[in-house]
């Protein structure tokens, strides 16, 4: 059972406690009429209450007895009366009080919450945010998990919403997809809603539906909860300069209104916490941002620590790029290209890219090249670098075209960095996954270019 609909039966049952007064007060008044009609309401609330805890816990059920029981003691009661039998108005509201001390305790004890909780990604490819939370809600047998992907938009250059997309078909088999246009909000009322898109209309590049904004979710839900989809560089608290880098990251609207924030560190606890009492300085206090943010760690870790190499299933046409005519494998790099590095390096971008692929194409023989770009890096040129557009999508054609690498713009990151031997490419959150790994890790300059033509890779 649901804790609301817990909370209205527990309300119901002290109704009755109240009626008893009533019943009370009209047997020492001698107004048998009125307390005959109380009888009477009273085994009408406890009939309601049968019915609806039978409807969920089922029949046979624990306090369906005792309400029964009730109900025939109200039976004897407005026979007595009606027959105009001796009785006592004290007794009866003693004994009928006592029943309904039975009948609450029971209410309390044998009935169970069962919570429903709502998972509400966007991105399939950022689903390792919120999966190991899923699956220890989907094992807990007091617990109803959904998963919800939501849809989201495109930012045209002007701010407008563009194209909208919905990946509910892309995520793992094991994991249930409910649509989004079946679930109705506003009357289950989840007892708890995690999302990872804190921005609401804030993002330049995308927006999910605005129903799904971090405001209108809290309106649904005791417990809304966040976490990121991303993992930050670890700062130090103490350097004020560092924090300055990641201090959008701690102001945004999920944050805001979300009850619970989940975040990767304590030191990244720390720093949300810092932040936040001086963002919302006069509105909240330092102690209100200590009880909400929780330093718990990332789920995305926690995904690809337990996931093994020999787990993965590869596309053959991956396989032609990494097995060696003698059936070993080959050294595989991972490249990971970001939408921080194109925004900030533009048309240098385009030119490290292009080197870099050179270099790789002429290494096949022992290396296979696995480049992943960041899954928003078309909408993010679309929506505010529109004039790299076309020499972005000749170099990606051109890559795909030569076939001397693997492209991969799957919805599963986690496979990329498992798989791969070392990462090259852009500062990103990957980076700090594949710390957890304990693979090599280069960090490409797009200053440096020669040296791809000497054979060095920088």
């Amino acid at each position: 059972m649901r804790k609301a609909q817990k909370e209205r039966i527990k309300r119901l049952a002290e109704t009755l406690r109240q009626a008893h007064l009533e019943i009370k007060s009209a047997l020492e008044s001698q107004k048998t009429n009125v307390a005959m009609e109380l009888f009477g309401q009273c085994q009408e609330a406890a009939v309601q209450m049968g019915n609806f805890i039978e409807a969920l816990e089922g029949e046979g059920f624990a306090t369906i007895s005792l309400l029964e029981e009730y109900c025939e003691m109200l039976f004897r009661f407005y026979e007595r009366i009606g027959e105009k039998q001796g009785t006592h108005a004290d007794k009866i509201y003693k004994t009928l009080n006592k029943m309904q001390v039975r009948i609450s305790n029971s209410i309390k004890n044998d009935i169970r919450i069962h919570r429903e909780v709502v998972f509400l990604p966007y991105k399939a490819s950022m689903w390792d945010a919120l999966e190991s939370v899923w699956l220890a809600a989907r094992e807990d047998p007091d617990c109803d998990a959904y998963v919800i992907p939501i849809p989201y938009y495109d930012r045209n250059p002007d701010g407008s919403f563009g194209k909208m997309h919905y990946e509910g078909e892309l995520y793992p088999d094991y994991v249930p997809v409910v649509p989004y246009d079946t679930y109705n909000f506003a009357e289950r009322r989840p007892d708890m809603v995690f999302i990872h898109n804190p921005y609401d209309d804030c993002n330049y590049v995308t927006s999910v539906h605005p129903y799904f904004y971090s405001g209108n979710l809290k309106k649904f839900t005791e417990l809304l909860v966040y976490i990121p989809y991303f993992i930050l560089h670890e700062v130090n608290p103490d350097n004020e300069a560092a924090i300055e880098d990641v201090k959008h990251f701690c102001t945004t609207p999920g944050v805001v209104n979300a009850d619970k924030v989940i975040v990767q560190s304590e030191n990244m606890r720390k720093i949300y916490i810092n932040v936040m009492a001086e963002y919302a300085k006069g509105v909240y206090a330092k102690d209100y941002w200590r009880r909400k943010i929780l330093g718990l760690g990332s789920p995305k870790a926690d995904k690809i620590v337990v996931t093994k190499k020999e787990d993965l299933e590869l596309p053959e046409e991956w396989m032609r790029h990494i097995r060696k005519p003698d059936g070993t494998w080959k050294t595989i790099i991972l490249y990971n290209t970001s939408v921080a590095a194109l925004l900030k390096h533009e048309e240098r971008m385009l030119e490290k890219m292009t080197g870099v692929f050179r270099f790789f194409r002429e290494r096949t023989n022992e290396m296979a090249l696995l480049w992943r770009p960041h899954p928003l890096i078309m909408e993010t040129i679309e929506s505010m670098r529109p004039g790299l557009r076309e020499t972005y999508e000749k170099l990606r054609e051109s890559y795909i075209k030569e076939n001397f690498g693997i492209y991969d713009d799957s919805s599963d990151m986690d496979r990329a960095l498992i798989l791969s031997d070392a990462y090259y490419g852009d500062k990103s959150s990957l980076v700090q996954l594949y710390k957890r790994l304990g693979k090599p890790i280069m960090i490409q300059n797009v200053e440096i270019k020669h040296r791809f033509r000497e054979g060095e890779a920088s």
